[in-house]
Formats: structure tokens, sequence, C-alpha cells
């Protein structure tokens, strides 16, 4: 028996490994041939992903302000649950916004997501500079007297019990610091006569507010 020649041996070795790349080569490219449909809509989604980030546009800039969080009558003294913040563009955001608009008195209505201006408002800032002196609306209920005020008249305020006779004074000398427009919405509320916003002294507030509940409030022009 013949013996194998060792150097054929050696060559087919070397031939079979050679071969083996080829092999492992031929199998990845028809593999990637067979899923090339599946690979091509990979390729397209990552595609149209990276285009859309790249033309998308930034976030428009905001502007956060404070906003009636349902229709206010004029005369509101504002609290924090009268308002919500909410973003605006900046051409949307009106001149005067305020940034704290609490504690102050609302000269007209103001409705549902509108914002507060400086305009809008009547306290504390008309008794600023008078000594002692706070901003109060008081409703009177003669309409037709109210609009023969202006601002700046100084009264004196009377009180009428309506179950009798008796009239008697209850301030003097109150400034008028602003008149409301009228909103419309006093027939629909049932309270008559319209809002004055006077600049009271602390002792006289309790007071003028009482009379305008349970009395009937008018006013003589001030002499003082």
């Amino acid at each position: 028996m013949t013996a194998p020649d060792p150097a054929l041996s050696a060559s087919r070795t070397a031939a079979t490994a050679a071969s083996r790349p080829v092999r492992a080569l031929g199998h990845a490219r028809r593999a990637v041939l067979r899923r090339r449909r599946l690979l091509a809509a990979v390729l397209l989604g990552v595609a149209v992903i990276a285009g859309l980030r790249a033309v998308a546009a930034p976030p428009a800039p905001s502007t956060a302000v404070l906003v009636a969080a349902r229709d206010l009558p004029a005369g509101t003294l504002l609290a924090a649950d009268d308002l919500e913040p909410t973003d605006l563009p900046p051409d949307a955001v009106p001149q005067a916004v305020l940034s704290e608009p609490t504690g102050r008195v609302l000269a007209a209505p103001l409705r549902a997501g509108e914002p507060v201006t400086d305009v809008r408002v009547v306290g504390p800032g008309p008794a600023q500079g008078l000594d002692d002196v706070v901003a109060v609306p008081v409703r009177l209920p003669d309409a037709g007297s109210v609009a023969l005020l202006q601002v700046g008249d100084r009264l004196d305020l009377l009180a009428t019990d309506p179950r009798g006779e008796q009239t008697g004074p209850v301030a003097d000398d109150v400034p008028v610091l602003a008149l409301p427009a009228e909103d419309g919405e006093s027939s629909a509320s049932g309270l008559p006569g319209r809002l004055v916003v006077l600049g009271l002294g602390e002792s006289e507030v309790d007071d003028v507010t009482a009379s305008a509940v349970r009395s009937v409030l008018t006013y003589a022009w001030s002499e003082h």
C-alpha cells in the first residue's frame, strides 16, 4: 500500500483553509440578498428620521403671564385663585402686563384667559400718595348719580335705613379714586347701581361696606 504524499496532503489542507473565507463571504452575500428589502426599509426609515430631526423647527419662544382664571366682574379684588399662569407668544403679550396683580381692584370686567394690565386695575395704585387711605370698591344703588361723578371728587357718604326715614353720615371727605366702566352684568346678577372705587380710611371701611349692604347708600359733594 502506497503511503500518502505529505506534500499533497498539505496542499489540500491549505486549499481547504483558503476556501473557508470565500464560502463565508458567499453565505453572507446570499443572506444580505435575501434580506435586502428589509434592510432597505430600515435604512430608509433611519434616513427619514434623521431628515425630520434636521429640518424640525425649534420650539417657539413664549412668555409666562397671569390671566383671569374665569370671567371676573368690575370691582373684583383679585386673589390668587382668580388668576392662572399661561404661556403666550412674545408678540401676543400686551403692554404693561402686571406680574403681581393680586390685591388689585378691577376697574373693568375681565374675561377668562385675558391678561391683567395696568389699565384694568384701580387699586392700590390710585391710593398711593394719600396717607392712611385704602382703595375700596363700593356699589352705589343709583347708577344715574354715579354718572355725575368724576375721579378726584370728594364725597360725604350718607346711609338711609330702607325700613325707616333715618339718614345719617357714614364717612366724610372721601375721594373718588376710580369709576369702573359699566360691565353690563348688574342686571344679570341682580345687583342694581354701579361700582365706585373710594379712598377710605381704615377705620371707615367696615362702616361703609356694611352700610352698602344694609342701607341705601348715597352721597353729597363734600365742602371740606
